[in-house]
């Protein structure tokens, strides 16, 4: 692979932002980019307005709509200081339209604590924008991540 072993954002110096179009990888690095960058806008603007995104490290995992999925990412960026994904494996369908990335992820939170570990992400596009995009972890949440999640979770149910 090309790309292997290089940021999302080494990975895609001179390319499309998210939202712009192109191949399922196109759009995907380039929301790899935003997001490493902390630019919340052009990430969210990556969504077409009725995606899906599920991703178990966030306090709802099903995300369905733009709405959702902006509050799922008002969490993440609050959550995190710096977000970091480095491609491994990236496979694309013959179309475009979808892509696999495997990717090992290096996120630091706000209170600096670092995070690293695997994780896949299946991507399916549609007219220049993400309409679905599932995460997958070799683990259960657990630990002290588990534990903080748990509790988001519950603070979710009470209080909305």
């Amino acid at each position: 692979m090309a790309n292997a072993g290089k940021t999302a954002t080494q990975a895609v110096e001179a390319g499309k932002k998210p939202g712009q179009g192109g191949t399922a990888r196109e759009i995907m690095e380039a929301a790899f980019k935003a997001l490493e960058r902390g630019d919340k806008e052009a990430t969210i603007a990556a969504f077409a307005d009725d995606a899906v995104l599920f991703d178990p490290h966030y306090p709802v995992p099903d995300m369905c709509g733009k709405e959702a999925i902006t509050k799922g990412l008002d969490w993440g960026f609050g959550s995190m200081r710096q977000f970091g994904f480095v491609p491994v494996n990236v496979f694309e369908s013959a179309d475009g339209k979808s892509a696999a990335f495997e990717v090992d992820t290096h996120h630091i939170l706000k209170n600096g604590m670092k995070l690293d570990f695997p994780q896949v992400f299946f991507v399916e596009v549609e007219d220049g924008k993400i309409t679905g995009l599932r995460a997958y972890e070799p683990y259960g949440p657990n630990g002290i991540g588990g534990l903080f999640l748990g509790l988001s979770r519950m603070k979710l149910k009470l209080f909305g």
